[in-house]
């Protein structure tokens, strides 16, 4: 595809889970509410969600499919992808985040997302450890020869990336995937 869209973590959320189906923003919301199944990973209050939705229309990745009467209230639109929002989203899933920072976030929230559709996330785990272990490896020589409040800061940045490059082994190593609720 090129050049992926500027978006937020939420937009592409939003986006990734409307490319599952047809769906309306309650939906969404639920999904991502704090006790959804999204939200425990990042959570998107719901008027940030409808946010996303029409920034995403507006941008030609997401339409209206069509429009149902809700249960309680006004009629709800069905959004559905675009070719463009779908190829994003195929792009985006299996890219890795380029800072240890965003693997709380975005690379967690790529992880469910992908068991959620049901697709192998190993791809993305190699691909991210692979970015991780140079970066590890230069924080390593830095790290043994700094000196003062420069070897603490590089002593945090190790440790987090340490962290991370032994989380990716070992979900690399897991025998089966896991589901969005943590069961294999």
């Amino acid at each position: 595809m090129g050049e992926l869209p500027s978006l937020s973590l939420a937009d592409w959320v939003v986006l990734t889970v409307v490319d599952e189906r047809p769906t309306h923003g309650f939906a969404i919301a639920a999904l991502t509410a704090e006790d959804g199944a999204l939200g425990r990973v990042w959570h998107i209050p719901r008027p940030i969600v409808y946010r996303c939705l029409d920034r995403l229309t507006g941008l030609a990745l997401l339409q209206v499919e069509t429009t149902e009467a809700g249960s309680r209230g006004p009629q709800r639109s069905i959004l559905a992808i675009t070719p463009a929002g779908s190829a994003a989203v195929a792009e985006w899933l299996h890219e890795p985040v380029r800072h240890v920072r965003d693997m709380r976030s975005t690379l967690l929230a790529k992880l469910a997302l992908l068991t959620r559709r049901g697709d192998d996330p190993a791809g993305l785990i190699a691909a991210q450890h692979d970015i991780l272990v140079p970066v590890r490896d230069t924080l390593r020589r830095r790290h043994a020869a700094a000196s003062g409040f420069d070897q603490t800061l590089l002593t945090w940045r190790l440790e987090n990336t340490e962290a991370a490059v032994r989380f990716l082994d070992a979900i690399g190593r897991s025998a089966a995937p896991l589901s969005p609720d943590g069961a294999h």
